[in-house]
């Protein structure tokens, strides 16, 4: 189990392995951002992208599922105050194969919560040729380790 402690200033993850399909993009973005870029694969060909791309927000999704196998299943995570900055570099295109580089940025022990800690990250989402395609900022809030008793 991964506490508060563990997470010290400077620590790398590396995690991943997601492939992006076709199918789970048009999915997707036919639920929830159902622009035809996203969505249609004859409309996609004459776009700028030239081709289906996944939403963004699928991309910010797909980063969260690695987050949780890459790391959050293991700790003692108690959810998040938000995110700080969120960029779409690259789009992510069906075939690609995501994976992510977390790095601890800093951490902080609130005066009212004794019990737990923040820690804040930078997630960079990459496919299989290391290729930057989403960046994030974000904090997280983690049980601290328990005392022996």
């Amino acid at each position: 189990m991964l506490y508060w402690e563990d997470f010290t200033i400077g620590r790398t993850l590396e995690f991943g392995g997601y492939e992006v399909t076709e199918e789970e993009v048009i999915e997707f973005a036919t639920a929830f951002d159902p622009q035809s870029f996203h969505i249609d694969k004859e409309a996609a060909k004459d776009h700028y992208f030239g081709g289906i791309i996944a939403s963004g927000w699928h991309t910010g999704a797909m980063c969260m599922r690695m987050m949780v196998d890459g790391y959050l299943h293991d700790a003692a995570s108690m959810g998040s105050p938000g995110i700080d900055e969120l960029r779409w570099k690259k789009p992510v295109r069906p075939g690609e194969t995501l994976h992510v580089k977390a790095e601890v940025l800093d951490r902080s022990l609130p005066k009212s919560r004794p019990e737990l800690g923040f820690v804040k990250f930078s997630h960079t989402v990459m496919n299989q040729n290391d290729e930057v395609k989403l960046t994030m900022v974000s904090s997280g809030m983690f049980l601290r380790t328990p005392e022996e008793k």
